[in-house]
């Protein structure tokens, strides 16, 4: 499967909630697409939908595929603590998902394009990776010839959101990942434990 670039508010509609951030489209239409719309009945979810519908708000939210996604949750598994928080710990420490989170972008996807085409820098040296993972302490910035583009100066503009473990310079354009965020300091909506049962079955 490649990475999903079709309408976000269809795959925000398909889990009820505007994972992708703030909505227009979602909120006017919040109900789950498809021709019969809010008026089909829904049976009830087995215990296996249900876990698999987190694990795949989980990888659309992070824009995380299977097989990389698998290797973080085996990765959280072999570490100390929880396995599940330290997924979605392992998910916000991605490099795309601080640049997004600092405000450089206004989602998740245009983050992970200033990544690829070389505007961010860690500890002042240039990384294309987007889930290149960071660890606390490093210095996130946005290269000196990138720092007058316009999509970063009207997303900083925009960006009113501060996180306890993220600290950032607007003058200097460059942040730092202070810290691992705990569970309760991670915002998104999603429900670890049932990825973990779904993996370890």
């Amino acid at each position: 499967m490649a990475r999903y670039t079709g309408p976000k508010t269809k795959i925000a509609r398909k889990f009820g909630e505007a994972i992708f951030g703030d909505d227009k489209s979602f909120e006017k239409r919040n109900y789950p697409p498809g021709q019969h719309g809010n008026n089909r009945r829904r049976g009830k979810k087995s215990e296996y939908a249900i876990q698999l519908m987190e694990k795949q708000k989980a990888k659309y939210t992070y824009g995380i595929l299977e097989r990389q996604f698998r290797n973080m949750f085996e990765k959280a598994t072999r570490s100390q603590g929880i396995t599940g928080e330290v997924l979605l710990q392992l998910c916000e420490s991605r490099l795309d998902n601080v640049a997004f989170r600092m405000g450089l972008a206004n989602s998740r996807r245009g983050a992970r394009q200033l990544v690829s085409h070389r505007h961010i820098t860690v500890n002042g040296e240039l990384v294309n990776i987007p889930s290149y993972q960071l660890r606390p302490g490093d210095v996130v910035g946005v290269r000196e010839k990138s720092k007058s583009l316009e999509v970063i100066q009207n997303s900083l503009a925009n960006n009113s959101k501060v996180y306890e473990w993220i600290t950032f310079n607007n003058d200097t354009k460059e942040g730092t990942f202070v810290s691992v965020p705990g569970r309760i300091q991670i915002p998104e909506n999603i429900n670890e434990q049932f990825i973990v049962e779904l993996y370890s079955k």
